[in-house]
């Protein structure tokens, strides 16, 4: 999670040249090359079923990122990763169905009706119809990840990255053209290739086949505070009251879901 905030705060300094496209193509292209080249891995003995769980997965973590950048060009990196997280706790509430997780998608409904577009400091409403976007892409990510995972984390993380740029690099090079291989630009995008992609997608690789997709959903409940405090070191990025509370509420219904999965999975009262 940090290198996965710090990645996208640094990303947005590649806004300027190549645009939110061109910093998505980078992005996944780089980290594709790099996870191809170190995992070397093999589609022998790979069958169709795989290929389209590979494909569905990189698919849901191409426009997932596409959809995340192109939000941040008008809110907060930590209001999007809030609203983007609302994805991953639906997934987790989902897969326990409890009394209790309904309370927790209330809290999280609150927290977005927070970030909502009204008020004196209005948030840009297609920013965070992006951020929803992306949130929702990356639910499906968590599902179709560990279907993925079948054919060894190292395989499924290096080829999931391959798809997921065959579906990028195209909006990158139309948004930004030529611009994408400018020489100068290749060292801050393979910082955030490794940082955003590279080592997160490799780390979430190994977890997703080793862990309930309710637990890895909601053992991520600290992103959006990792996020704020990012947007605010590197990039002097500074919440209101509001977006700070609204936030504060979708930690919470996260952590929340994640004491009653553990309390469930323990047979004793949750401990909220």
């Amino acid at each position: 999670m940090v290198s996965i905030q710090i990645g996208a705060a640094l990303a947005q300094h590649l806004f300027p040249a190549v645009g939110a496209q061109g910093t998505t193509a980078l992005r996944v292209g780089l980290a594709a090359l790099i996870l191809l080249a170190i995992r070397r891995p093999s589609l022998k003995g790979v069958g169709g079923k795989d290929l389209a769980a590979l494909g569905l997965y990189g698919a849901s973590l191409g426009i997932m990122n596409l959809c995340f950048y192109l939000a941040l060009r008008t809110i907060p990196l930590g209001v999007a990763v809030a609203v983007e997280f609302v994805g991953p706790l639906v997934v987790a509430a989902a897969s326990h169905r409890s009394r209790l997780d309904v309370l927790w998608l209330v809290l999280a409904a609150g927290g977005l009706a927070l970030l909502a577009p009204f008020g004196a400091q209005t948030l840009d409403p297609v920013g965070l119809m992006l951020a929803l976007a992306a949130g929702v892409f990356w639910g499906l990510y968590i599902l179709f990840g560990q279907a993925a995972a079948r054919i060894g984390e190292g395989a499924a993380s290096a080829f999931g990255m391959a798809a997921a740029a065959v579906i990028v690099i195209p909006f990158g090079v139309a948004s930004a053209g030529t611009r994408l291989f400018d020489p100068a630009l290749l060292p801050l995008a393979l910082a955030v290739a490794l940082l955003s992609s590279a080592l997160p997608y490799s780390l979430e690789m190994f977890a997703l086949p080793r862990l309930p997709r309710s637990t890895f959903g909601t053992l991520m409940s600290l992103e959006p505070a990792i996020g704020a405090l990012s947007g605010f070191l590197l990039l002097g990025q500074h919440l209101s009251l509001r977006q700070g509370v609204a936030i504060v509420a979708i930690i919470a219904a996260s952590a929340g879901t994640a004491l009653s999965l553990i309390a469930a999975k323990a047979k004793v009262p949750p401990l909220v």
